[in-house]
């Protein structure tokens, strides 16, 4: 079978590149697509903004560059796919929950008919074609709380739930799709199909429980659930429950707990230090009492000491300062809005959540970043009485080092063409 691959257009604020480059799940986004389709594919063709397929007469799968989706989604689609034998496109029901409450949101990548929305991924049977039928896949999209709001504090939503989805498809448009993915559809998903499992799989919890007597240990600490890589080094004091990943050569120390999380390769955790339902990438660093909660942190990334973030996703290659602290809640129930894809700000259908800060970012000690924020990618900033509390977006333009007399050593890899008319301001 042939694969096409169509590039998204946009790049995703505020990290400069397009989705394809973000990591979902730990993952480059295109090679956890190229990983997923394997099994149907056989060659594929890339084409840029604006290039058209050229005839082809075999069968074809064509997806944009853009979408997140897990093997329960992919397998349901190709098999109705097959068994129909004619061109369909991927459609979602405008009533579907986690479509409605999580992926349409924000997004510009779907396609409205009638009371279905179209997304980019097609098959056809004997080469690309038009006029291809909708497919729905079904989400079985379950309700899932993740907080429970206090009566003085509460709104008219009551309890925080999120639709958490069994098969899984999204378009990454905006900061907040990454979230929605690595969280909502990765996390959150992996843990309700093993609660599925549980119910309705004799043999395999029986084997759970076998394995958790077997190593002495309680249920969510066994093997079967917390799988963990080569070379690492594990404090007996620290606490992991599954469903968790660590990968290679990873360092927990003393004190440590680890709640339903990803854990990269190369990651050092230290001691006391707090991560729950989170993704860590690759090279992570953590030094004591870093805490996240519901958090992504891409590869070679150091969040210091003392330093909490709640529902963000951070870039790669970014440092935060110690103390520093990414707020997700509204003190007023103002409704919080979030860049979409055109990077205007919208409604984000978001009751709480936390910061984005791009890629290759440098932020100061003892910050306060007010929920729903974003800093650009190549920012520095440096803490000081006028700028301690951040409560709007920050941009390239405005990052400390065009300011400073040694600024030009702060490398800007993602603005290289900006770099020198900055410095002429």
């Amino acid at each position: 079978m042939l694969k096409v691959i169509l590039n998204a257009p946009n790049h995703v604020m505020p990290f400069c590149e397009p989705a394809r480059e973000l990591r979902i799940q730990n993952s480059p986004l295109w090679l956890h697509q190229r990983n997923l389709l394997a099994p149907y594919v056989t060659r594929e063709m890339e084409l840029k903004q604006g290039e058209r397929v050229k005839p082809v007469r075999e069968q074809t799968l064509m997806y944009r560059d853009n979408l997140f989706f897990d093997k329960p989604y992919i397998e349901a689609f190709m098999t109705e796919a097959l068994k129909r034998n004619r061109p369909v496109r991927a459609a979602f029901r405008a009533d579907d929950p986690a479509f409605r409450e999580h992926a349409h949101p924000l997004s510009t990548s779907y396609t409205p008919a009638g009371s279905l929305y179209l997304a980019d991924l097609w098959y056809y049977p004997n080469g690309p074609v038009a006029g291809a039928e909708p497919l729905v896949i079904d989400m079985q999209s379950r309700e899932i709380g993740y907080y429970h709001v206090p009566t003085y504090m509460g709104d008219q939503s009551g309890d925080l739930v999120f639709q958490v989805p069994l098969r899984s498809l999204i378009a990454i448009d905006s900061w907040v799709h990454v979230f929605i993915a690595d969280m909502v559809f990765g996390q959150f998903s992996r843990g309700a199909r093993f609660e599925q499992r549980l119910k309705e799989d004799i043999a395999f919890k029986v084997k759970i429980l076998g394995k958790a007597i077997y190593e002495g240990c309680q249920v969510l600490e066994c093997s079967e659930l917390v799988r963990i890589g080569k070379g690492c080094v594990i404090d007996p004091s620290a606490v992991i429950h599954g469903p968790t990943i660590i990968g290679d050569n990873v360092t927990v120390n003393a004190g440590a707990v680890i709640e339903n999380c990803v854990i990269g390769s190369n990651v050092n955790i230290s001691q006391d230090v707090q991560l729950m339902l989170s993704v860590v990438g690759d090279g992570a660093f953590l030094p004591f009492r870093t805490a996240l909660f519901m958090t992504t942190i891409m590869e070679n990334t150091m969040v210091a000491q003392n330093t909490c973030l709640q529902m963000c996703v951070v870039g790669r290659n970014t440092f935060i300062g110690a103390g520093s602290t990414f707020t997700d809640y509204n003190l007023i129930p103002v409704p919080l809005r979030a860049r979409d894809g055109n990077g205007d700000l919208s409604l984000s259908n978001r009751p709480v959540l936390g910061g984005c800060v791009g890629h290759n970012c440098r932020i100061g000690s003892g910050m306060i970043i007010y929920p729903a924020r974003t800093i650009e990618s190549d920012v520095v900033l440096a803490a000081s009485a006028e700028r301690r509390v951040l409560d709007r977006d920050v941009s390239f333009s405005q990052s400390d080092h065009h300011h400073w007399k040694q600024g030009h050593l702060h490398q800007t890899p993602y603005h290289q063409s900006q770099k020198e008319d900055v410095a002429s301001w």
